[in-house]
């Protein structure tokens, strides 16, 4: 399906938010909570630490079982108890992720914000308003075909870039979630997602659609929604993105073996 311009400001809700943006020139900082980190900002470490650190292996905790082998049901309450990193000191919950255990669709944020700290889910507030809208543009919700989980489970102080070894801390329970779900689509939505899961750390705009893979999955990578209302010209980038991921994963439909 092809849609123009105002169709698809429509499909994701540009028009009710901009038509807010402009009523409210000071965004509420409720509106900025879960800030993704700037899509083009340097990784706090070193380019290449960054990208060791986040293939790194991490163990969560000496007492703990291997992450590889829990199920859906353990990983909830394995995360909640990590003390991988120094972020656990200040959490109010751990964001294991949420949605269907089914799903074919994955998408990957950075890192918890103040109301998903506070919530223990992803995508809280009005960036989570914002992204149930680019879902329902899909005809997706967060129960039916998608799994939301995020790169780095803790929230960081005052909202700043996950480091490096944040990210190679958390980096096991991601492939995990992966290894139960094998989903058809990947979506990294957020410089530090994207860096997590392909331990790449270019800028964000030059990783926009590249052919991107994990373990033979389609990964596209676009703009975390915190940052979409804060520049609200590159929604329609993310719509790109958006349909291009659609693509890939009509595609590997259509590819799977018919079931005897």
């Amino acid at each position: 399906m092809t849609l123009n311009r105002e169709q698809m400001l429509i499909e994701m809700g540009i028009r009710p938010l901009w038509a807010w943006r402009e009523s409210c020139p000071v965004q509420p900082e409720a509106a900025l909570e879960a800030v993704s980190d700037p899509p083009d900002a340097p990784v706090p470490a070193s380019a290449s630490a960054a990208v060791a650190a986040a293939t790194a292996p991490a163990v969560p905790s000496v007492s703990s079982p291997p992450i590889e082998t829990l199920n859906w049901s353990d990983l909830p309450p394995a995360v909640q108890a990590c003390r991988a990193c120094g972020l656990h000191q200040r959490r109010q919950h751990a964001v294991a992720g949420m949605g269907d255990a089914q799903a074919e669709w994955l998408f990957i944020s950075d890192a918890p914000g103040h109301e998903e700290d506070a919530r223990g889910e992803p995508f809280a507030g009005v960036a989570g308003e914002l992204f149930d809208a680019m879902l329902a543009a899909l005809d997706l919700g967060r129960e039916h075909q998608v799994f939301v989980t995020l790169a780095v489970k803790c929230r960081t102080p005052d909202n700043r870039p996950p480091e490096g070894a944040e990210i190679a801390a958390c980096r096991p329970w991601l492939q995990r979630q992966i290894a139960l779900l094998q989903p058809k689509i990947i979506v990294a939505l957020g410089k530090s997602a994207a860096l997590s899961l392909l331990g790449r750390s270019e800028k964000l705009a030059d990783l926009r659609g590249q052919a991107l893979e994990y373990e033979g999955i389609p990964v596209v990578v676009s703009y975390h929604p915190s940052y979409l209302l804060r520049n609200l010209p590159d929604k329609a980038k993310t719509w790109e993105d958006l349909l291009r991921a659609r693509q890939l994963w009509r595609a590997g439909v259509l590819r799977k073996p018919a079931q005897l």
